[in-house]
């Protein structure tokens, strides 16, 4: 089983449809109820420091492509270079 974490401003029915289908369990991270601000919400951080790595690129910054699968090969490339740059200097 792999854990799936998601905002509350997700289609919840379809995405745990999908979630089931792939065999995920799926946790859907709300904010409390009545609070103002800014607020710190558990795994969230997860998502924030990966989309902080992706922006190092510069061709992710924006959306530069114009289709889909070049856009998703220049992530896999940013993740897989930063993958490679821990593991050498840890």
């Amino acid at each position: 089983m792999k854990d799936l974490f998601a905002d509350g401003a997700y289609d919840r029915l379809r995405l745990m449809d999908k979630a089931a289908y792939l065999d995920f369990v799926l946790e859907i991270i709300r904010r409390r109820e009545g609070a103002r601000g800014f607020e710190v919400l558990p795994r969230r951080w997860v998502v924030e420091r990966t989309f902080g790595w992706m922006t190092r690129w510069r061709r992710l910054v924006r959306d530069y492509e114009r289709r889909i699968d070049v856009s998703k090969a220049m992530i896999l490339v940013a993740m897989g270079a930063n993958l490679m740059r821990k593991n050498a200097h840890p």
